[in-house]
């Protein structure tokens, strides 16, 4: 949810001044991007995970401080609600054999954070939507103890002047409809993002790219079926995330004001489109400024923080996001792509990563590209039927028309991440170990959330209630899960 904030309100002055200075920021971002010289020679990737903690009867424990204060690396952080926590990966290259070494690495560290964690009585699990979290989980002490956190709630809830209301209808007949008092159903959707390094010139063409592609990696990798006891969307994740996160009134809705949850409403020609659009069309919710000034440091040869317009940047949750950020005193841009699910393993979550990776270098790079070829309400309803459907979606692509997710994968876009990769200088021994297991789902026609679904109905069939048989599926879930063996392959009980 972002860096911390030393605030949690902020007077109508503050809210002033931090708007004039989001301006002020935005337009020296501008001049920057045609006179400035930013990062961009080894592209570089990122990763962030986030985790749920639970008890020993797989309820959420909401316990991240005593965990965070037991695993004691500065690796994992806190997250929105005490039963979250978030692993930052470190960026490194994608030549060679490095996301080999990284699935050890991070299995290495998953696996000591666990015994750590079980310490104080709580365990991890990678997962979209923890499916044993329930309304009355949240009637407690839920938040974590940081401003940035308290702040955005009651910034939310004063923008809209009423509580949330969670609607969620699933295509098999079950419907989650109820009031909220806070967004801590927010909570409940966790995520992995990928982030890639990009010249300024080639940004759009990226984000425009990874916009194409998102309704087939949540397609691919759906893991979110549950919530409050119902079968909802293969990812529901993405439907509660908007709803519970919503600053608009049921009248601003119906005025077409955009949510703050964004798929956006057209392709761009430059990362300053987004960002231009993000300060035009959200009120701020945290208005947190600094004595920057950034044209001066500009005009001194310096990459300026342009904190406020970062910081309001990181309060528009776009499912693929603009970065500007500094390392070692130099700028650089990343798309951050927000869509996947967490879990179900790691070999999981870099087979998604992997794909992402390479066909989003052959989408962007291509002569006619593809979102020359269809329009953005086409790529937009696509996201929706994908997180509805998840692997059995059909989705519309130039070229083929409406099509299975897994037939579009493995007839043309899964030979584009080889070639994408390839074109990385990324090794054929992680190509076939990750793109393999994108295969081999696709065939299987198996991910996270029909295996949870289809294990879920077994445990029915053979008896257990809705909640016991969502406490037996995560309890297994969490074994295989432990083993790293792609969900594809995971017995049914």
């Amino acid at each position: 949810m972002g860096a911390e904030v030393s605030a949690q309100s902020y007077t109508r002055e503050e809210r002033q001044r931090y708007r004039e200075k989001v301006r002020q920021n935005l337009d020296v971002f501008e001049r920057m991007l045609t006179q400035h010289s930013f990062e961009f020679e080894r592209p570089m990737t990122g990763l962030e995970i986030e985790l749920n903690l639970v008890n020993g009867d797989y309820d959420p424990h909401f316990a991240n401080a005593e965990v965070l204060h037991a695993i004691a690396d500065p690796g994992y952080q806190t997250e929105l609600a005490q039963y979250n926590i978030e692993l930052n990966v470190p960026p490194r290259p994608l030549p060679g054999d490095s996301a080999l070494e990284l699935e050890r690495d991070l299995r290495q560290s998953l696996n000591d954070a666990d015994a750590k964690a079980r310490e104080v009585g709580s365990r991890l699990v990678t997962i979209g939507i923890l499916p044993t979290i329930m309304p009355e989980h949240y009637e407690g002490e839920w938040i974590s103890d940081n401003n940035r956190y308290t702040a955005l709630n009651d910034s939310i809830f004063v923008a809209r002047g009423e509580d949330i209301y969670l609607d969620i209808h699933g295509p098999y007949g079950e419907r989650v409809a109820t009031y909220c008092d806070s967004i801590a159903p927010e909570s409940a959707c966790t995520s992995v993002q990928l982030h890639l390094q990009v010249a300024p010139a080639d940004f759009a063409d990226h984000w425009n790219a990874a916009q194409a592609l998102s309704p087939v990696q949540v397609a691919l990798a759906a893991n979110s079926p549950f919530f409050f006891g119902q079968r909802l969307h293969a990812e529901t994740r993405i439907e509660l995330f908007k709803q519970a996160t919503d600053t608009r009134p049921i009248e601003l809705k119906n005025q077409g004001v955009r949510p703050r949850v964004f798929f956006g409403e057209r392709w761009i020609t430059s990362i300053f489109d987004l960002f231009e659009e993000n300060s035009l069309y959200f009120p701020a919710l945290l208005a947190e400024t600094t004595d920057e000034d950034p044209m001066a440091r500009l005009e001194a040869g310096e990459a300026p923080d342009l904190a406020e317009l970062r910081l309001h940047n990181g309060t528009v949750y776009r499912w693929n996001r603009p970065i500007y950020d500094i390392v070692n005193g130099r700028p650089h841009l990343r798309v951050e792509n927000r869509v996947l699910p967490a879990g179900p393993t790691i070999a999981d979550t870099l087979a998604n990563a992997a794909f992402y990776y390479g066909a989003i270098r052959k989408l962007a790079g291509t002569e006619r590209p593809v979102w020359t070829k269809m329009s953005f309400a086409a790529c937009e309803e696509n996201f929706e039927r994908a997180a509805r459907d998840g692997i059995d979606a059909r989705l519309y692509w130039p070229g083929f028309g409406q099509v299975g997710a897994d037939e579009l994968v493995l007839r043309h876009l899964l030979p584009l991440a080889h070639q994408g990769l390839e074109e990385w200088g990324v090794s054929q021994a992680v190509r076939e170990r990750f793109l393999g297991i994108i295969e081999a789902r696709c065939q299987a026609g198996v991910n996270g959330a029909t295996w949870q679904t289809d294990a879920v109905q077994r445990f029915e069939d053979k008896g257990s209630d809705r909640r016991t048989a969502l406490h037996q599926m995560l309890e297994l879930y969490a074994e295989h899960m432990g083993t790293n063996e792609p969900v594809h392959t995971w017995p049914l009980p």
